[in-house]
């Protein structure tokens, strides 16, 4: 079994060899002048089970994954799998208004093509899974954070809205804890108050927990909330840490005691591998 990086995700692909005991393929990938994108597989694929390991964000990398499948495919691999840490324009999961592409409808169909089988990170929706035309299978890091989040003695996990709130419960199964969701309340034209549906927060250690931070801009309201409420702590933590302009600024000037993200995008942030979860579901499909 080799593993192939792309080169948005060499860290999670180096994590995920040691975890299943893989081999990592020698890959030449460099952009021309113009920006075009060469890549060359330089390890002898044939027969074998092969996993590509790659970002689809920013654009550039969805032609990089194209190109990783199209070299790998013409090498007569078993079978390719292709591991998507984190899924760019998942957000846009069906039509708001007529006349939109579904971007994740129209990504995933691409993506499918010549692999055996995709696997994602905590997609913006779990059933954008659905749109791969090949089998696709996604996992959470949920777990991975939790972890990091139990030395902290973390009293209340906070989803960001009701959409969200399987995340929470399932970090707080793992924490020992409470959860609950944000609720907006619109007290004026210009002002929102946000607080939790039925838990008090003061005096308490809370952590918020989404599955992206873009600019930040609502994390930080809700951060700036609870610490109004009266919370002891707010630790702030996401799977995908976008992260865009002043987004940390933001944040931490509303409050937040730490913020937590995974390495599915590497930044200064990225404090919880995600590895171990997708080495979990590559098992389950390749049980032997």
């Amino acid at each position: 079994m080799y593993v192939v990086p792309g080169s948005a995700s060499k860290s999670i692909a180096s994590h995920l060899v040691r975890e299943i005991s893989a081999d990592i393929a020698d890959v030449e990938i460099r952009r021309f002048i113009d920006g075009e994108c060469y890549v060359r597989v330089k390890s002898d694929l044939k027969g074998e089970d092969v996993i590509i390991v790659q970002n689809t964000y920013p654009d550039e990398n969805i032609i990089e994954t194209i190109l990783l499948k199209s070299a790998v495919k013409d090498m007569e691999p078993k079978s390719i799998t292709l591991v998507i840490p984190y899924l760019g324009y998942a957000r846009q999961d069906r039509k708001f208004q007529d006349g939109e592409a579904v971007s994740a409808k129209a990504l995933a169909r691409v993506l499918s093509i010549d692999v055996d089988l995709v696997i994602t990170v905590d997609p913006h929706k779990n059933y954008i899974v659905d749109f791969f035309e090949t089998k696709a299978s996604f996992c959470s890091a949920v777990p991975e954070i939790a972890k990091y989040l139990l030395p902290k003695d973390i009293d209340v996990v906070l989803a960001p809205d009701k959409g969200a709130v399987e995340r929470a419960e399932e970090a707080a199964k793992i924490l020992g804890c409470e959860s609950d969701f944000l609720e907006k309340k619109r007290i004026s034209d210009e002002i929102v108050e946000m607080k939790p549906k039925e838990i008090e927060v003061k005096k308490k250690t809370v952590a918020i927990i989404d599955d992206i931070i873009s600019t930040g801009g609502t994390m930080a309201k809700a951060v700036e909330e609870i610490r109004k409420q009266g919370a002891k702590d707010v630790y702030v933590a996401c799977t995908h840490g976008l992260f865009i302009g002043n987004a940390i600024d933001k944040i931490n000037r509303a409050g937040a005691t730490e913020i937590i993200s995974t390495d599915t995008i590497e930044n200064a942030y990225s404090k919880v591998k995600v590895a171990p979860q997708i080495a979990k579901t590559l098992k389950e499909n390749f049980p032997n």
